[in-house]
């Protein structure tokens, strides 16, 4: 049985965060937790994750500036899935190499779709620099 991956919550509500933890952890998945960007770069400093869920609106980093700071470090990079209620996604994420976003608010299944299909088409290494 290989490793379980590590995924990387970051968003400012907790009940998001606790949700999403459940939902991934029922999956066989490690899953650690931040409230903002500036938190969320302390953990990759860290150890490396396989995958990060980043919400955009938080307050004292907020996701882009998570995103952009994370990609100028030294690589591999996770990929990044972003989840946020901002209409203004696909532009911006193409900015900083996001695998996929999804709306909030979201459903379980596609959520976990999306987690499933970045972590198998990012394999370690591959993911964007």
């Amino acid at each position: 049985m290989s490793a379980a991956k590590h995924i990387l919550v970051v968003d400012d509500d907790a009940t998001i965060r606790e949700l999403i933890e459940l939902a991934l952890t029922d999956e066989g998945y490690e899953i650690i937790a931040a409230r903002n960007g500036a938190e969320a770069l302390a953990v990759v400093g860290a150890a490396p994750v396989d995958l990060i869920l980043l919400d955009i609106r938080m307050p004292i980093m907020d996701g882009w500036t998570f995103a952009r700071t994370y990609r100028d470090l030294p690589g591999p990079h996770a990929p990044i899935i972003v989840l946020t209620a901002s209409r203004a996604l696909p532009g911006a994420a193409a900015d900083v190499a996001v695998a996929a976003f999804l709306a909030k608010p979201f459903e379980i299944a596609p959520l976990l779709a999306a987690v499933a299909h970045a972590l198998t088409s990012h394999g370690p290494g591959t993911a964007s620099s």
